[in-house]
């Protein structure tokens, strides 16, 4: 990509950014952002085929990265031998929420578009398709459990499903609030201190 088309892509993006933290995705103007750009219409073209694409090059890195690394994770400590399942589970799940904290902060805007203007986009399932995820886990926790001969008690599904999206959807209020890396490590700490203390009281660990 040359120089000026490098800075023409800038300029769209810059503008792009701007109309969809306003306006959300839905209500935002290709017609605005390609005027605030100072381009033309068939220079944005030339990029992007719609609204959908040019919001899609704004959050895709960001989303597949979370997505991605949350399920890794998962999977990896699925893959661990089942007697090491237990007192893996807390560390695990803070080594990880840390280093998604930490690629969070470097990318509030990204996150901000995902969480609060994307609408009508795939990436508005973001949050229930990780807690998705984290229920899945449960369950499979569940079945660990019961073979290491300490199964848990039955846990209605609408409260796995409460507990699970109460503990996202406190990670991203952090990211949200744009709060400060070194206060919002110290409030994860103990975020994932309390969730994994009452998972495991509830479990009868």
């Amino acid at each position: 990509m040359s120089e000026p088309e490098k800075n023409t892509l800038e300029l769209i993006h810059a503008a792009a950014k701007a109309e969809f933290m306003e306006k959300g995705f839905q209500a935002a103007s290709l017609r605005n952002i390609v005027k605030t750009a100072g381009v033309t219409t068939g220079a944005f073209y030339g990029y992007y085929d719609s609204k959908e694409e040019l919001f899609a090059a704004l959050v895709d890195p960001a989303y597949e990265y979370m997505m991605g690394r949350y399920k890794q994770t998962h999977e990896y400590f699925e893959s661990l031998p089942m007697e090491k399942q237990p007192e893996q589970m807390g560390k695990m799940s803070s080594e990880c929420m840390n280093e998604l904290l930490a690629y969070s902060c470097e990318h509030m805007d990204e996150f901000y578009l995902i969480l609060k203007c994307s609408a009508g986009t795939k990436y508005a399932s973001m949050i229930d398709d990780m807690v998705e995820i984290e229920v899945e886990a449960t369950h499979h926790y569940y079945k660990v459990l019961e073979r290491l001969g300490t199964p848990s008690p039955k846990i209605d599904e609408r409260l796995e499903h409460i507990m699970a999206t109460g503990m996202i959807g406190a990670f991203f209020e952090m990211v949200l609030h744009r709060m400060p890396f070194d206060d919002a490590k110290a409030f994860l700490q103990q975020l994932n201190d309390f969730y994994t203390a009452g998972w495991m009281k509830i479990m009868g660990q």
